[in-house]
């Protein structure tokens, strides 16, 4: 049976550095159907940060034998535990995972390594998650693209549009409109970077949330460093351009009173409905 009710769906980002386990308590709070999804974690921040987001019992905790927090994701340098995560977490008593995988973005995309000119190993992390009370579906995206390669980041680009169509043609209900998806992470690609332009283009399946939604609170760029260096925005949610209702879209803040940064980058998070 498949529902057709609306459903509130809260996506965060954020490219972290130090330990941010109180934004993303708070900021995922009161909605159950959240999903965080991070750059740059290594393999003892995402213990750090799994065990910390379940340490306290709350509302959406169905049973203390279930974990609240789950993730999908594999370290970058061997596709185990070594090197960077593009994880997505979520909570398992709101969301089955049907499929995940995660993708070198590279000439070899199921084995570690480099593309092109990219300085450093890329990966997508991709997920086919179901809502277990509605049974919708939706796809949702974690990524972050190399910094110094503008080869690397424009072949990722097309090569995330490739994945967009594989995985939203994947839709078991028997319908023929395409899997609700949604894409977030950290592009090293403002507006006017080739890449950013290829996800957002006329071609693409995917549209910027931010220009959508109906109202945005908080900063203009995500990127700070720690330096006073200069503002770029580099971090997005991408949303498809079917089976959404984009309701708001911030950048907060990641500087406070004492001065110090919790990142060089931004955290964005975005409210949508999904309405497919």
């Amino acid at each position: 049976m498949k529902a057709h009710a609306s459903l509130p769906i809260r996506i965060l980002t954020h490219n972290i550095r130090d330990r941010i386990i109180n934004e993303l308590k708070y900021n995922t709070l009161y909605n159950p159907e959240a999903f965080i999804c991070l750059q740059e974690v290594l393999h003892n921040q995402l213990v750090d940060i799994l065990s910390s987001l379940n340490g306290t019992q709350s509302a959406t905790q169905p049973t203390p034998s279930q974990e609240e927090w789950a993730y999908i994701g594999v370290g970058r340098d061997d596709g185990h535990q070594k090197g960077e995560y593009s994880p997505i977490f979520y909570r398992p008593a709101v969301w089955a995972v049907k499929a995940w995988k995660t993708i070198w973005l590279s000439p070899t995309p199921t084995q570690p390594g480099k593309g092109w000119d990219a300085g450093s190993v890329r990966i997508v992390t991709v997920g086919t998650f179901m809502h277990r009370s509605s049974k919708k579906e939706v796809v949702g995206l974690c990524t972050h693209f190399d910094d110094s390669g503008t080869v690397s980041r424009r072949k990722s680009a097309k090569m995330v549009l490739k994945i967009v169509d594989d995985a939203t043609s994947a839709d078991t209900s028997g319908s023929q409109d395409r899997l609700p998806i949604w894409l977030a992470g950290d592009l090293n690609s403002p507006p006017d970077d080739e890449a950013y332009q290829i996800l957002n283009g006329e071609g693409s399946l995917l549209q910027d949330s931010r220009a959508l939604a109906q109202w945005t609170y908080g900063n203009e760029h995500t990127f700070t460093g720690f330096e006073e260096e200069e503002l770029t925005l580099l971090d997005f949610v991408f949303i498809g351009k079917n089976g959404w209702d984009i309701t708001a879209s911030s950048v907060l803040s990641n500087r406070f009173e004492d001065g110090v940064y919790n990142s060089d980058h931004r955290a964005v998070v975005l409210d949508a409905t999904l309405v497919a």
